[in-house]
């Protein structure tokens, strides 16, 4: 008979995780997608289209500009490792805030400023990061994020999911300003 033994270690001091999502919406998805990704404690990305008016959005209808929805990323979160705040920390540093409908060379509402909140919680937390971000004077003209509560949010096609890991060098605006 041949007997396996496991060895657990057990962190007693290790708090459990706590999953929580956020949903940004900041100009073209696939850049934002790439920095959100990397930060420590994000536990998932997923691109996606939310805020509009048609069901089942695809980039075809999205891309027109007429549904209100925006490109927009799906957060998953430990907020034992990464606050809803500090997320929005870098979310202020990845695209302009104070260009309404438009990033770089994207138009459209589709590629407006928005945080889609998920309580009354996250929908105070935007607020004052956005105050503190006005106070900051980081930027020359004044925010104009939206803040919305999260509506339905759709998964785009695969091939937008993950796209600059699967597309080195392809189109970007974004990048993490100091």
């Amino acid at each position: 008979m041949i007997m396996l033994s496991i060895l657990f270690t057990l962190d007693v001091g290790a708090k459990p995780m706590k999953k929580e999502i956020a949903t940004l919406a900041g100009g073209c998805f696939w850049g934002m997608e790439e920095i959100i990704r990397a930060i420590p404690g994000v536990l998932n990305t997923t691109v996606g289209y939310t805020g509009g008016s048609v069901d089942n959005p695809t980039y075809g209808i999205v891309k027109l500009g007429t549904t209100n929805h925006a490109e927009a990323v799906e957060v998953e979160f430990d907020a034992t490792k990464i606050t809803f705040e500090e997320i929005l920390g870098y979310f202020f540093r990845m695209h302009n805030p104070t260009t309404v409908n438009q990033q770089g060379n994207d138009k459209g509402t589709q590629y407006r400023s928005a945080i889609f909140y998920h309580s009354e919680q996250q929908k105070a937390v935007a607020m004052d990061v956005i105050k503190n971000v006005d106070a900051a004077k980081k930027w020359d003209k004044p925010i104009v994020t939206q803040v919305l509560p999260a509506t339905k949010f759709y998964a785009a096609e695969d091939y937008h999911q993950d796209y600059l890991k699967k597309n080195a060098g392809g189109y970007t605006c974004h990048w993490l300003r100091d």
